[in-house]
């Protein structure tokens, strides 16, 4: 018998039962469907993830006060001394530090904001006119904060729009608007494009103020609680955060590095990890999904064997008119991969389709790679030759006496 003629003989006989072949076949559309909508989910929040750090400014460092636990070196603890504004202007001016383009001072605290009759409790950020090239922010309204703005400690501030919509409600533009920061009123100059996020993140839930107005008039600071700083190229990221680190070591009078007294992130660490922690997620997910692939599995064996238990007499009639053991596991075999593979294709659009609209509904970028599409065609064809060989094989294993005799 060819493999086509065998072929044709498995679908007629898998169509003859539709339910039992529409039920042994829903666990592996299932599993399919669930471990490429979980792998589409899990990029989708990787990518999502990688854009959010990503707006944040390219080749991004961020140098903190406080004992080093990461960054140019790894250290131990010692003595905090705060970052203050000349640690800034140093960075920026120092012939030493070679491979920055620009530094961002930065002074940032929660604090209440009323506008009116309506409050809430969000970032300031104390910023000057760098702020904006450094973290790529953009201005849908208005202006950001100027160098003028900052020597004349204007009280002006920049809203994000989620802050919008929280003071002045939707669809409103509240330049030229007072809010009242810490009881302090300051004029509205600017709204931010929106770049998103949820919770502590949210890059929209933010006011920018001048850097003066914020540390002398609001806060009452000299210390700076970070400065951003923008290398040149990626490439020469490790080079300015280690020309950065020895500046800061031979201001703050550290000989030894270990007791470095701030700490420098840079933007890679930060997507590496966020990448290590959503990759480690999706992987989970995926070998929780591939659960039911196995139980699917073992469904399509079951049918198998019913179906060789049903089909004694006609395997015996078979092989008593000289079909071979070959032949006999060759159709039960092709049975058990077509019920996997029609299965696996089903899931797949399934999954694909799943995974498009919960991306749609919890707002994540729709990702569907190639490699989990061939993943799952594989393993279904893979599952059936693994599920399917036994039962196959217990066919072409009766004997042709006994098999007629069977009742």
């Amino acid at each position: 018998m060819e493999y086509t003629e065998i072929i044709e003989e498995a679908s007629r006989t898998l169509t003859l039962n539709k339910l039992r072949t529409g039920l042994a076949m829903l666990g592996i559309i299932i599993g399919i469907g669930s471990v490429i909508a979980l792998v589409s989910l899990g990029q989708g929040s990787q990518a999502a993830v990688t854009n959010q750090i990503q707006s944040l400014g390219a080749n991004l460092l961020t140098v903190i006060p406080g004992s080093q636990r990461g960054g140019f070196i790894q250290g131990g603890a010692g003595s905090a001394t705060t970052l203050t504004l000349d640690d800034a202007k140093a960075i920026s001016s120092s012939s030493q530090v070679k491979d920055v383009l620009n530094v961002s001072p930065e002074y940032s605290r929660r604090t209440q904001i009323t506008a009116g009759s309506k409050n809430t409790n969000t970032q300031v950020i104390g910023a000057t006119a760098t702020y904006s090239t450094v973290h790529k922010v953009s201005i849908a309204e208005g202006a950001f904060i100027t160098e003028g703005d900052d020597v004349r400690q204007s009280k002006v501030a920049v809203l994000g729009p989620q802050v919008v919509t929280d003071l002045f409600g939707d669809g409103t533009n509240p330049i030229g608007e007072s809010i009242r920061i810490s009881g302090k009123s300051f004029k509205v100059v600017g709204i931010t494009v929106s770049k998103g996020g949820t919770g502590f993140q949210n890059q929209d839930d933010i006011i920018y103020i001048p850097l003066s107005v914020s540390m002398k008039v609001l806060f009452g600071s000299t210390n700076l609680t970070s400065i951003a700083v923008e290398a040149k190229s990626a490439s020469l990221m490790t080079s300015a955060e280690n020309q950065i680190g020895y500046l800061l070591l031979d201001r703050h009078k550290i000989s030894n590095p270990t007791d470095a007294d701030f700490s420098i992130f840079s933007q890679n660490d930060i997507l590496n990890t966020a990448s290590s922690v959503t990759g480690t997620f999706t992987a989970l997910l995926s070998g929780i999904a591939a659960i039911s692939l196995i139980v699917g599995g073992i469904g399509i064996m079951n049918i198998m064997l019913v179906t060789v238990t049903e089909r004694t007499r006609e395997i015996g009639l078979r092989k008593a008119l000289g079909a071979k053991k070959k032949n006999i596991i060759a159709q039960f075999l092709i049975e058990s991969i077509i019920l996997t593979f029609v299965g696996g294709v089903i899931g797949m659009f399934v999954g694909i389709l799943a995974s498009f609209i919960i991306s749609r509904l919890i707002n994540l970028p729709f990702t569907i790679s190639a490699g989990s599409i061939f993943l799952a065609i594989g393993v279904s064809g893979a599952i059936g030759i693994l599920f399917g060989w036994y039962p196959a094989q217990k066919a072409a294993n009766l004997q042709p006496i006994e098999a007629l005799r069977y009742e």
